[in-house]
């Protein structure tokens, strides 16, 4: 059936998700579904161009919330299944610190206190006061500690002064993320985003789009990030060229997510749920090898009768599919509940 292999990433069941649900609408009641959905077709408008924004997406109150009910939910969901495959690869890794590049209202942070146990104390970077504002609100009404009690600073990336970008200066973490940033920023601001990333942490996550576009940017701070030391932990099995590096194609993957009654009016939406596609890497510059799996399923899994079709990034830099019959036994058993995005070993 359609969305069969999105079953085991559905969100907005457990406490911390219907929590996000919650915090955000209220956040943002009080603006009315009319002005709300208005916003959200003006950033449906500029993120659909492909164009880099002239201005802050965000330089409105209205805009801060139609951005928290049409973004927020997505940005969350997918920087937490990228979170989940990146601890995959790093047994016993526990950042207790994290910065946040471009933090919007501080869904990749609420991502990060949902799925990291030992997480302790967060920075969020962003460059809209209305943002914050709304972020700081959404953030006071979480379950988690640390998500309460963020660090929020004012802070706008320049390259007129590339040796002081900070705003303040010296700020380390042991996780630094960037979701839905580079899209963004111009080429010459993306790489130094990622160079400041690399910089303040052993361990970086950067999310993108599920597009083509999105991508291609992944793949740029993909080859910047191994340059400068660091090595793959998720999604790639390798620290090798993408196979998918090819026109026509690419490497995204998809998380199913709960749409609010608040998310569902401001998009005019009429199913429960909504598939966010995301491409994203995650590196790492730490003792030790990341343990990487034989594969990555990289396509939904095609199930047939006694046959599951399996679309994979090899350990080899390869791709390849996989054909799992039900003779095989164990294999085709794991098989049948495997999903796009799983490790296949």
């Amino acid at each position: 059936m359609p969305g069969e292999h999105y079953r085991r990433r559905v969100t907005g069941s457990g406490p911390q998700a219907t929590s996000l649900a919650a915090a955000v609408q209220a956040g943002v009641a009080g603006a009315g579904i009319p002005r709300l959905a208005a916003g959200v077709e003006r950033l449906m408008s500029a993120y659909r161009s492909g164009e880099v924004p002239a201005a802050p997406v965000m330089s409105s109150g209205i805009d801060a919330a139609a951005y928290a009910a049409y973004r927020m939910p997505a940005t969350a969901a997918a920087t937490a299944a990228a979170l989940r495959e990146m601890q995959r690869s790093l047994d016993g890794w526990r950042p207790a610190s994290l910065l946040d590049l471009g933090a919007g209202t501080g869904g990749a942070a609420w991502a990060a206190a949902t799925e990291l146990a030992g997480l302790e104390s967060l920075t969020l970077l962003e460059q809209s006061p209305d943002a914050i504002r709304l972020g700081q609100a959404i953030l006071a009404r979480a379950e988690s500690g640390p998500l309460r009690s963020a660090s929020w600073q004012r802070w706008q990336l320049r390259d007129s002064d590339p040796a002081a970008p900070w705003a303040p200066p010296g700020i380390t973490a042991e996780l630094a993320t960037a979701a839905y940033v580079l899209g963004e920023l111009p080429p010459g601001l993306q790489a130094l985003l990622v160079s400041l990333a690399a910089q303040a942490a052993p361990a970086v996550l950067l999310v993108e789009p599920g597009t083509p576009a999105g991508h291609r940017r992944i793949l740029a701070a993909r080859e910047q990030l191994l340059a400068a030391g660091f090595r793959i932990a998720a999604p790639c099995p390798h620290q090798l060229g993408c196979p998918l590096d090819v026109p026509g194609d690419w490497c995204h993957f998809g998380v199913r997510l709960q749409r609010s009654a608040v998310h569902r009016q401001v998009k005019g939406a009429e199913l429960s749920y909504e598939d966010e596609k995301f491409s994203y890497v995650a590196a790492v510059r730490v003792p030790g090898e990341p343990q990487l799996p034989a594969g990555r399923v990289v396509r939904r899994p095609q199930q047939r009768k006694g046959l599951v079709m399996l679309d994979l990034c090899g350990s080899d830099g390869q791709s390849h599919r996989e054909l799992v019959s039900k003779s095989m036994g164990e294999p085709y058993r794991r098989a049948r509940k495997t999903s796009w995005g799983d490790r296949w070993d």
